[in-house]
């Protein structure tokens, strides 16, 4: 992360030097906390439980007016996700190599009844959005940013498998997450001017995906009576079928930054 963050100081400073005479283009970095979690659209797949991540990148704006500018950037999303309890168990995470090897070897339910998958990504972002703000009111201008439109790429996914008697952490997982995905968010905030050419920036942003994260190879159990009972892989009251429910990701982030 420590190299990261100097390349993008370094990019930052850079682009400073060549925009600085440019009234209507502003450049800048952020370093925003933020939280994320995961929803399905299968009620048989509950939220349990966010993750605490962290998003370094550099900003720009153009402004084509006084008070409404374009925005981009280039940003590092860390940490990103949550976890997924799935009631009925299966062959989740059915791409990647598991660190138990009985795992690996498949077969319709090696993973239990209400196991607890965890996701931890890292993504490169391009947002692009509509800036709007007041003018100056002493110090401080206020602004919204509505709409953000935000392509991420993958970039490192790691998972975590808890259920019965199993407990994997620190899983390679690149293979079970979508390796792009697109979403829309919106937010708001506040410029505290410093000096004549650099304010500090303060604002709260909430995002979704659009894109479901999650492959759709996975398989689970199903009953083929329509029991209630937990499925028991030892006998043959269960059926396998595609596990292809949509799972998107929500955000909340506080961004914190300067902008030249």
């Amino acid at each position: 992360m420590k190299k990261i963050a100097f390349i993008i100081l370094i990019f930052t400073l850079g682009f400073q030097s060549l925009i600085h005479a440019q009234n209507d283009i502003r450049f800048g970095f952020q370093v925003s906390p933020n939280l994320t979690w995961i929803n399905s659209n299968d009620n048989t797949i509950n939220r349990d439980g966010s993750n605490i991540g962290l998003k370094l990148g550099v900003m720009g704006e153009y402004y084509f007016a006084e008070r409404y500018a374009f925005t981009g950037g280039l940003g590092f999303a860390f940490g990103q996700g949550g976890n997924l309890v799935h009631e009925t168990g299966g062959n989740f995470f059915s791409k990647s190599k598991l660190n138990n090897p009985n795992l690996n070897e498949g077969g319709p339910m090696p993973l239990p009844d209400d196991v607890n998958l965890g996701y931890k990504i890292q993504y490169i972002e391009i947002p692009v959005g509509l800036k709007m703000r007041t003018d100056e009111i002493g110090y401080f201008r206020y602004f919204a940013e509505i709409p953000i439109f935000n392509l991420s790429f993958r970039a490192q996914s790691r998972g975590s498998i808890l259920g019965g008697q199993i407990d994997e952490t620190d899983l390679d997982i690149n293979k079970d997450v979508t390796p792009i995905n697109l979403g829309w968010g919106l937010g708001g905030g506040v410029e505290y001017s410093i000096t004549s050419n650099a304010v500090l920036i303060g604002g709260l942003y909430y995002h979704n995906s659009f894109i479901d994260m999650t492959d759709n190879d996975a398989t689970k159990a199903t009953f083929v009576d329509g029991g209630d009972d937990p499925v028991d892989p030892s006998d043959d009251n269960f059926d396998v079928v595609r596990e292809d429910s949509k799972v998107k990701m929500g955000s909340i982030t506080l961004r914190i930054g300067v902008l030249f």
